[in-house]
Parts: C-alpha cells; sequence; structure tokens
C-alpha cells in the first residue's frame, strides 16, 4: 500500500459519515494496547479558536523545551498536517505504515475517518514518546471520538452556534456538548462565553470538581494596537507581539498562555515573547500579498473577521466566497458584506456547498452585486481580472475555499508554502 491508496482507504470511510459515540473508538484504541493512557493530554473544544488556540499552546510548550504532539482538523493542503510531532506534518511513510497497521485491527469494526484518524495520531504519539499531546476535538465534546482520552486539562474555546443538527438547536445544549470533555477533577480553562453558556459549563464543572479558569475573570489581556499585556493566574507577560492577526486572537492567546501556567508552573518572558512573535496559523487572517484568507465558516467567526476589516479599514473588497451546504448562510455574509464591493461565488471541489444563487440572492439585497463561478480558482481569477490597483480581494467562508486557492495566492504573492 503506498500513500495514495493509504489516503484513498482514508477517505473512504467518510462514507460511513458522522457517527456521534465512542464505543467504536475505544473498541479500535483497546486493540492498539490504548496509547492514549501513556500520553500526557490537553483537551480542547469549542466552536471557534480551537486551531490558533492549540497551535499558540503548541509554540508556547515547545519554546520551554517540551516535544509536543498536535492533532488538529481539517487540514488545508496535505493530510499530514492533522498530526504533528514538534509542529512538523508526519510523514506519508508513516500514513501508509499506520494506516495499515490500524486496518488490520479494525476490519469488522467499520470506524469513520475521525476515529480512524484520531486512533492513528494517539498511536503516533505514544510511539513518540512526545511530553504532552494537544488534542482538538473534531465535532461538539461529549460523543467526538477525542473524547476517549482523560487528559490533565481542558480547554474550551468561545461557544456559538454551529452543527446545530448534531449539538442542539439553543446555546446551552451546544454548551453541554462542547463541555462535555469536562473530567472529574481535571481543571477547565475557558474562554468568555455568553451567560447562557457559561451556566452550563461551570455547572458541568461544578458536578465534576473541576477548577474552571475563566478568562477576563482568572486571567487578563489589554486591547490597545499590539503589543499587548497578559496577567494571568500565576504570572504577568508584557509587552506581547504575536504573529497572528485579529484582536479576537489576543484571547486565544490567553487562554495558551493560562493554560501554559497551569501545566508548566512558570513562563519564560523572553522565550515567551519570541515564540508568540514566530506564531502563525495558516489560512486564519492570513496575507498572500493583497490577498486575504480567512475560514470564517460559521456567524461568530464572521463578525470576528468583519471586525478585523474595520480595525484596518478595508473596505470595497472583491469577495471569493464559497460555503458548505449546511452552513447558516445569511448569518456568514450578512457582517461581511459592509466590506464588499462584489462577490465571486463558487461551488466547492471537495464538499457539497450552498447553491450560488441563494449567495448572490443575500448579496442583491445588500446592494452588492456578484457573479457565479465555476470554481474557487476560477473565482480568484475573476476577481484577479476586475480588481482595480491597490484593491483588496477577500477569500472567506470556508477552509475547504482556502485550502483550494491558497497555493495560487502564495504563488502571486511570491511566498513559498
Amino acid at each position: 500500500m503506498d500513500y495514495s491508496s493509504s489516503l484513498a482507504y482514508l477517505y473512504d470511510l467518510q462514507h460511513f459519515g458522522i457517527k456521534l459515540g465512542l464505543e467504536n473508538t475505544h473498541r479500535l484504541l483497546d486493540r492498539l494496547d490504548n496509547p492514549q493512557r501513556r500520553l500526557r493530554i490537553i483537551h480542547i473544544a469549542g466552536t471557534n479558536g480551537k486551531g490558533s488556540t492549540a497551535a499558540a499552546l503548541d509554540q508556547i510548550l515547545r519554546s520551554h523545551g517540551l516535544r509536543t504532539g498536535l492533532y488538529t482538523s481539517p487540514h488545508l493542503h496535505s493530510f499530514c498536517e492533522r498530526i504533528r510531532i514538534d509542529n512538523q506534518p508526519i510523514s506519508e511513510a508513516e500514513v501508509v505504515s499506520q494506516t495499515a497497521a490500524i486496518r488490520a485491527c479494525a476490519t469488522d469494526l467499520t470506524p469513520t475517518f475521525f476515529e480512524f484518524t484520531t486512533a492513528m495520531a494517539l498511536r503516533i504519539f505514544a510511539l513518540q514518546a512526545v511530553d504532552w499531546v494537544i488534542l482538538e476535538t473534531g465535532l461538539g465534546g461529549r460523543l467526538d471520538s477525542t473524547n476517549v482520552v482523560t487528559p490533565h486539562l481542558s480547554m474550551i474555546t468561545p461557544i456559538a452556534f454551529d452543527h446545530a443538527a448534531y449539538l442542539g438547536e439553543t446555546l446551552a445544549e451546544i454548551a453541554a456538548e462542547k463541555g462535555g470533555i469536562i473530567k472529574a477533577g481535571v481543571p477547565v480553562v475557558s474562554a468568555r462565553q455568553l451567560p447562557e453558556a457559561l451556566a452550563v459549563l461551570q455547572r458541568l464543572s461544578d458536578e465534576n470538581g473541576a477548577g474552571l479558569y475563566l478568562a477576563a475573570r482568572d486571567f487578563v489581556w489589554d486591547m490597545p494596537p499590539q503589543p499587548f499585556n497578559y496577567r494571568g493566574v500565576h504570572a504577568a507577560v508584557a509587552r506581547i507581539e504575536s504573529g497572528l492577526a485579529g484582536l479576537h486572537q489576543r484571547e486565544n492567546i490567553s487562554l495558551a498562555l493560562a493554560a501554559a501556567e497551569l501545566l508548566l508552573g512558570t513562563l519564560d518572558p523572553a522565550i515567551t515573547h519570541q515564540a508568540l512573535a514566530a506564531l502563525r496559523w495558516p489560512g486564519r487572517l492570513e496575507w498572500c500579498g493583497d490577498v486575504l484568507l480567512d475560514g470564517a465558516h460559521n456567524p461568530h467567526a464572521a463578525v470576528a473577521l468583519a471586525d478585523y476589516l474595520a480595525e484596518q479599514d478595508l473596505h470595497e473588497l472583491l469577495w471569493v466566497v464559497a460555503l458548505k451546504a449546511d452552513k447558516d448562510a445569511c448569518g456568514i455574509l450578512t457582517p461581511l458584506l459592509p466590506h464588499a464591493a462584489r462577490v465571486f461565488v463558487s461551488a466547492l471541489d471537495a464538499e457539497a456547498a450552498k447553491p450560488a444563487g441563494q449567495l448572490l440572492r443575500i448579496a442583491a439585497e445588500a446592494g452588492v452585486a456578484g457573479e457565479e463561478l465555476a470554481s474557487p480558482g476560477a473565482a480568484l481569477q475573476r476577481a484577479l481580472e476586475l480588481r482595480r490597483p491597490g484593491q483588496k480581494i477577500l477569500v472567506a467562508g470556508s477552509l475547504f475555499l482556502v485550502a483550494e486557492v491558497r497555493d495560487r495566492c502564495l504563488e502571486l504573492a511570491g511566498v513559498s508554502a
């Protein structure tokens, strides 16, 4: 089995869809000698900011001399990006060998893609004997495949409406699913939450005897232009300059700093400064020349992007947009359309997308004209053709969209991936 055939097998597992529940993952890990029991794990759930927070924590831990395993999703360009050792994607050869080994143990289990890849990540991290694993949930928390672990620390990023078909129609229901990663006696670091969500997380923490460290209460940051200051549970770090754009990233970075404090007991300010200045998370408020890339795949993320556009006084943008079929089109488009001069709507190569006509109607009602293109690449090319000197292009609405055009954007900007 080579890399291509290994990927073909893995992606075929997506035909089993999303199965919320832990039994299958437990059975698979039992057959792999339960690698998760040999690991020290930080478990992260939430609606937005999981990847950025995980990347920041990974960067801080590595800068303090620790070896890390990082598991995130989705990937942008290569499956290997989902599983990282010291921020380096695993090799294609590792994917091949692990797929073969795990497949041999799973013939009668029919695991889903995410169940299989979660088991793969945990097995690799145990074999590599990393010091800390940063494990991002896929969907929800309570019944997410990653919730087979008993972590040393749980983290919850901002909770908002998304995936209602799986997680519930109210914020309290969604918070209960996300808060399902809270374990007995395991501390929890949480972002600021809306009252309905916070009440649920506080109740779950109290019921489990898990101390809740809450942003803006137990650790704080300030909001002037860069640099910014952080005052935490045990320590303070002044004049932080982050490689991540957007004021909302200050909360994600502060979550990571609070977690690192609890794990390490102390932080070296000089090392922490250097680590955060070098922090990058591709596809999230990422500039490639005059093209801005951002996933912004739900209303909460769209508002954060709109806030950034307002901070930077960015208007008259040419917006390349595509949304997955299950997304809230009005909720995503409405905050961003005031910054757009024209929209270029396409389908997605890898996922079912919202009909272009629906997005164009929403844009037209906001007074923004647009057109439908056959593919993300064609939409980007059309925006480039119509762009006036100095005019910026926005690519946003889905990480799958960003993934499909990012290489071209980097090429145009003269930057290597």
